[in-house]
């Protein structure tokens, strides 16, 4: 069994015709019943039968059939890896993003790669940290941005990201970017939170049991626009990052008050699994990620936050 016989199989399969796969594969007839001769002579039983529409895959077919796929997808791959064409990236990657992060990231992200690389599919997923790194550890994503998880063996991480924390109010709540916040009198509001698995939840519920405290939350939702929504109806304040809060707060619709970063803040981190390599798509994705963050905080549109992969 090589891979010219596997490729056989498959375009006869696809074809359902050895006279148009050769024509697919570029070789003549005879060289293709060959492969699926000895194919067929190799695994002992017959891969095809004659159908209505030509030549139909047996139960072994089909299972060989899928097999062959697999395997000569990661042939592929590893050739690519190994000599890449120099201006040629190709494949599909998809990257998981914060819902924080996805209005300032996303657009950017996907027109510059797919100006710099025209034949790379981008997919975005927009989901919450505990979200994101099972959608990592399952393949669902091949990177993603997420607060610090719990260290896992599964996950490899690089901090990127230092962000500050906000409390979120009416413009008549005495709230100023100025004038810090101590978890004490963050943990006296009434807030509305996203429930667990937040991120932004499972850090402040953590640094209020180490600091013996109880947060009065009256409502929680996990959609940041519902959030907002419920903060502007009077009922309470809500915890958001400044990327998340700044425009709101300079159009005079809101007020925020940073809380003190000895108290909390959180970090994001470039994720990606430790259980598959990554591909050359994946890795050129990475590094344009992280440049464009970099480029971001840079510009200030990225409030309240710290570059920290350097």
């Amino acid at each position: 069994m090589d891979v010219k016989q596997l490729r056989a199989l498959l375009a006869i399969a696809e074809t359902g015709s050895v006279t148009r796969a050769a024509e697919l594969l570029h070789i003549v007839q005879p060289a293709v019943s060959r492969q699926l001769r000895l194919l067929e002579e190799d695994v002992g039983t017959p891969l095809f039968e004659r159908g209505r529409r030509g030549m139909d895959l047996t139960e072994a077919g089909k299972i060989l059939a899928n097999h062959a796929r697999r395997a000569l997808h990661e042939l592929d791959q590893a050739k690519a890896e190994i000599a890449p064409s120099p201006d040629v990236v190709s494949g599909a990657v998809t990257i998981g993003l914060l819902p924080s992060t996805s209005d300032l990231l996303a657009a950017s992200l996907v027109l510059h790669l797919r100006e710099l690389y025209p034949r790379l599919a981008v997919n975005i997923s927009v989901g919450f940290g505990g979200y994101l790194q099972q959608w990592l550890e399952d393949g669902e994503v091949d990177l993603a941005l997420m607060y610090e998880p719990k260290p896992s063996a599964l996950l490899e991480t690089v901090p990127l990201v230092d962000e500050t924390l906000y409390v979120l109010g009416l413009p008549d709540k005495h709230l100023s970017l100025g004038g810090e916040l101590a978890l004490s009198a963050v943990a006296e509001l009434p807030l509305v939170l996203p429930a667990l698995p937040h991120g932004v939840r499972s850090l402040l519920d953590r640094a209020c049991s180490l600091a013996d405290l109880h947060l009065n939350v009256i409502a929680e939702t996990n959609a940041m626009n519902v959030q907002k929504s419920l903060v502007q109806s009077g009922i309470g304040y809500t915890i958001l990052p400044g990327v998340a809060v700044f425009d709101d707060v300079a159009a005079g619709r809101f007020a925020a008050a940073p809380i003190s970063k000895q108290a909390v803040h959180r970090k994001i981190v470039l994720a990606q699994a430790l259980t598959r390599r990554a591909s050359i798509a994946v890795r050129c994705a990475a590094t344009e990620l992280r440049a464009l963050i970099k480029l971001k905080l840079a510009q200030g549109a990225w409030p309240g936050a710290t570059w920290l992969d350097d």
